[in-house]
């Protein structure tokens, strides 16, 4: 399986669903913010860098596989759940390539913020590319045969 882009879902969606994502990605954003102003801009950062768009997106493409499914006569709730359990284990991964990118800024930042970037940068595609890899080939070794 090689990662590429599709933009066909774009015309998938509904005009109601757009709102609902901007609607729970803002509500989220506020809510950080408050925990942030609570708390520390640390403390509001780790519960921004999830579930702005992670809470919106996995409701909405179980939807969208529940409707596909249905509209080809078939109930599809199951298939519904395995692509929204598919995005819950890419934002994993890439919530592990963040937290890669963030102490590879960390430990570069004495060398100027664009040199820590450009690297923290690099150490994200290369974890984020790597751990989808290995994800994938566990699944595949783990397969009967």
């Amino acid at each position: 399986m090689q990662v590429h882009v599709s933009l066909s879902s774009l015309s998938n969606s509904r005009w109601y669903e757009y709102l609902i994502r901007f609607g729970l990605g803002g509500a989220i954003t506020v809510v950080t913010g408050m925990i942030g102003s609570v708390w520390g801009a640390s403390i509001g950062g780790l519960f921004l860098a999830l579930p702005a768009m992670f809470c919106a997106s996995a409701t909405l493409i179980e939807r969208h596989e529940i409707r596909r499914k249905k509209d080809a006569g078939i109930r599809g709730v199951r298939r519904g759940r395995e692509a929204a359990a598919l995005d819950a284990a890419g934002a994993a991964l890439g919530s592990i390539a963040m937290i890669c990118f963030a102490a590879t800024f960390l430990a570069m930042s004495s060398f100027g913020a664009v040199a820590a970037f450009a690297g923290a940068s690099i150490v994200w595609i290369f974890m984020a590319l790597g751990a989808w890899h290995l994800r994938w080939a566990l699944k595949r070794w783990q397969r009967p045969s």
